[in-house]
């Protein structure tokens, strides 16, 4: 494998035609998901410290996070591609400013996922395998989507913020985020879908004024590493034996701790299905 690409750079460079990138840097955890189902995981030189995802992610060099990157060790990984999600400290411009070639995507929603990955198989010459990708994502969704559409839309909320061991600091997906898309397609109706914000701040008063039927739980466990089945027993129990327990009664409460519900890539069905799983089967069980 090593000798073929080798052969194909050198026979590119002959004809002065540019060869694939042979070195990428990935600087969020769901382009480092996107590289690996293309194929890409062992040209993959730098990550995110929290690209957790496939597992070898974690053995690459890390070069800081999507808020913090760190431009010198990027640059020191020399990288011919550097892929990056839309995002507040203008990395684009100061990639180009050291002569680093990037390419910018956006998942903020299922189409901006399925065109981040065209994107990406355009820039890394993986165009067949990206369009496959693209394929079996729709398909998978389609599937959940069809179940879901014969069945009660189910009251739900998913918080993905809140202070430790306290029902207050919450931060739920409001309208704006992917996850209220997701939602919607596996048959929930999230009760903060009005929210304009992706990801807004409610108090417990609102939480309780809107009586979600279900209730999604990954607040204080967004570092998912490490997670305890006690701890997401405990979180259960804030919900149902807490004063507010009485006014909302939930019939479920799920305590998650899972990447695929903050991660905006190829997992996406997985996220469908367990979306679709805890609104409609009594017996499910939330990821792990």
């Amino acid at each position: 494998m090593v000798r073929r690409r080798l052969l194909a750079v050198l026979f590119a460079a002959v004809l002065g035609v540019a060869a694939p990138p042979q070195r990428i840097v990935s600087t969020t955890p769901s382009i480092t998901e996107l590289l690996y189902a293309l194929g890409l995981g062992d040209r993959v030189v730098g990550v995110t410290r929290f690209c957790r995802y496939p597992p070898e992610a974690q053995q690459k060099p890390k070069i800081g996070d999507y808020i913090n990157p760190n431009l010198e060790a990027i640059a020191a990984l020399r990288p011919d591609l550097v892929i990056i999600q839309t995002n507040p400290v203008r990395l684009a411009e100061k990639l180009a400013s050291v002569r680093l070639r990037s390419v910018e995507v956006n998942q903020e929603n299922i189409e901006a996922i399925y065109n981040s990955i065209r994107v990406i198989g355009e820039a890394t010459e993986t165009a067949p395998r990206a369009a496959a990708l693209v394929d079996s994502i729709r398909k998978g969704l389609d599937e959940i989507r069809t179940r879901a559409a014969s069945l009660p839309r189910i009251r739900m909320m998913f918080v993905v913020g809140r202070s430790p061991n306290r029902l207050d600091g919450l931060i739920v997906a409001g309208r704006a985020s992917y996850l209220n898309e997701v939602i919607d397609l596996a048959g929930g109706q999230n009760v903060f879908r009005d929210a304009v914000a992706a990801y807004p701040a409610v108090s417990l008063e609102q939480v309780i004024a809107r009586r979600p039927e279900i209730i999604i739980d990954m607040g204080d466990m967004s570092d998912t590493v490490g997670v305890s089945d006690e701890h997401k027993r405990a979180v259960e129990r804030l919900w149902t034996q807490s004063s507010a327990a009485t006014a909302i009664k939930p019939r479920r409460v799920f305590a998650v701790a899972s990447d695929i519900f903050v991660v905006p890539g190829p997992r996406v069905v997985d996220a469908a299905r367990a979306f679709f799983d805890m609104l409609h089967a009594s017996s499910s069980t939330p990821p792990k």
